[in-house]
């Protein structure tokens, strides 16, 4: 039996600067936490030669080409694994579509079991490219590299995607005081809505391959953003955090008329009227989860819970991707 586990993700500054239409021709940066709800992959041996292939669905096939499921056709495919008395399945504390890059997180978890299955040793930057290989290159997903390095890598983690397609990591210069207060002082509620990033981050892609000018500008603010974000956290003035994070999300609204509805506008506005000193819609848009900073938390979780939101607690995650069972 081998047990994988990702790690999910929530973005502190420069989201969206991640997709090759922009980073390609500009650079992008952000900054990502990993934070404690994974999703988990299982593989073990079966006495029955078929691949049995469990996630919300149940597939039973002869040979990987059959797969429905492109990432565990792609992911099996590309490690070149030929057995087929397999049984593989997905399991995870959030459920998909929620804003926490839970794609990204399941191919790095589903590679890392293959390759553990394999018995192959790869770097958390390796693991990363191959999650990414998969998604954008074969899938040809409208998505970005953020959910794939900070699952491999974990922790707070600053990344800059390069135009000639390197992907630059290091740890957030964050002192240990500022850490616990950022992580204790962080609160994420669920909206109830789900939706698909590659959806949502369609309209970007496109505007961007096109050289459209608004969405230049903007993704050109946002990474600055993140820049300021990094500086703020390092200095320990999280209060100045907390307002970058609002400035992000009034940028963030404009790139998409789906990035945000009445709801969400709704409900951001009461946390803003109870407490909360900054925040943003976590993911692509649409749905999720709403992340905010807050220091009278008691009050803010009381407004969220009255008007119906469910709030998920988490700490940060320092280890990445990793086999728990082999």
């Amino acid at each position: 039996m081998i047990i994988t586990r990702s790690p999910l993700r929530i973005s502190l500054g420069g989201g969206g600067t991640d997709l090759p239409s922009y980073y390609q021709r500009h650079s992008g940066f952000l900054i990502a936490a990993a934070i404690n709800k994974y999703v988990y992959i299982t593989i073990h041996e079966t006495f029955i030669n078929e691949l049995i292939i469990k996630y919300s669905k149940l597939e039973r096939v002869t040979e990987a080409n059959l797969l429905q499921h492109p990432i565990f056709r792609e992911a099996i495919k590309l490690l070149e694994i030929e057995q087929t008395n397999l049984e593989i399945t997905s399991m995870a504390d959030i459920p998909a579509g929620t804003g926490l890059g839970s794609s990204g997180s399941f191919t790095t978890a589903l590679l890392k079991a293959l390759h553990t299955y394999r018995k192959n040793l790869i770097h958390p930057r390796e693991l990363a490219e191959q999650a990414c290989h998969i998604e954008i290159e074969l899938l040809k997903e409208s998505v970005g590299k953020q959910d794939q390095y900070i699952a491999a890598y974990g922790g707070l983690t600053c990344f800059q995607f390069l135009p000639n397609n390197q992907v630059e990591a290091w740890p957030l210069k964050i002192g240990t005081e500022v850490r616990y207060n950022l992580e204790d002082n962080l609160l994420l509620f669920f909206t109830g809505y789900s939706r698909s990033a590659s959806s949502i981050l369609k309209d970007q892609d496109e505007k961007s391959k096109v050289y459209d000018q608004t969405m230049i500008d903007n993704l050109h603010f946002i990474k600055e953003l993140g820049w300021k974000s990094k500086e703020a956290l390092e200095t320990g003035n999280l209060h100045q955090f907390a307002e970058l994070m609002n400035v992000h999300w009034e940028w963030k609204r404009q790139r998409s008329s789906g990035m945000s509805n009445s709801h969400i506008d709704e409900w951001y506005n009461l946390a803003m009227q109870n407490g909360a000193l900054g925040g943003k819609l976590i993911g692509a848009g649409g749905g999720g989860f709403l992340l905010f900073y807050c220091e009278e938390k008691t009050r803010l979780r009381h407004a969220m819970t009255q008007a119906g939101l469910k709030e998920v607690r988490f700490q940060f995650d320092f280890e990445g991707t990793k086999t728990i069972i082999s």
